[in-house]
């Protein structure tokens, strides 16, 4: 199985990181390149524990879908999603966020397989672990630059109501 792990620090507040991390809204925003978008489930809004979300995308010229589940949430620290169905043998993504000092670091745990044996593990090697770290590095700085900036997370949190807006 195939293990990506990554990094960021972000200069604002703990909950807002962690909420922006779960919002469909702002998924979608960062994953523009590939078209991604929510099809069913939860589709926009932020996401919360039990609850799943279908995307539709394009990578490598295919479409593809895939369904996730929040299997995992304790706010602000920890968040884990699961693939229940999709291409992947197992895809399971698990978000944690901690209070450094002077930056939230948002930690991303990443573990996939993908189908067809030792084919599969050799795609997953040699092609999809690139495109995936490039997919969360782009995501995050994306999501980074919407936390620290004075209003724009705003328009992903403020419907989310008064205790987002700090």
């Amino acid at each position: 199985m195939a293990r990506l792990e990554l990094s960021t620090d972000i200069r604002a507040p703990i909950e807002r990181c962690f909420d922006l991390g779960r919002s469909i809204d702002l998924h979608v925003a960062t994953a523009a390149a590939s078209g991604e978008r929510a099809i069913a489930g939860v589709t926009t809004g932020l996401i919360g524990l039990g609850e799943e979300v279908s995307w539709r995308a394009t990578h490598f010229g295919i479409r593809w879908q895939m369904t996730s589940r929040i299997t995992a949430l304790e706010r602000p620290r920890f968040f884990q999603d699961c693939m229940v169905r999709g291409p992947f043998a197992v895809f399971e993504h698990a978000h944690s966020f901690e209070d450094m000092g002077d930056a939230i670091r948002m930690h991303d745990e990443l573990r996939f397989e993908a189908p067809l044996g030792v084919v599969g593990r050799l795609v997953a090697e040699r092609v999809l672990a690139g495109h995936l770290t490039r997919f969360l590095v782009e995501r995050n700085a994306i999501l980074k630059r919407v936390a620290e900036d004075k209003y724009a997370w705003r328009e992903y949190l403020a419907a989310e109501g008064p205790s987002i807006l700090r």
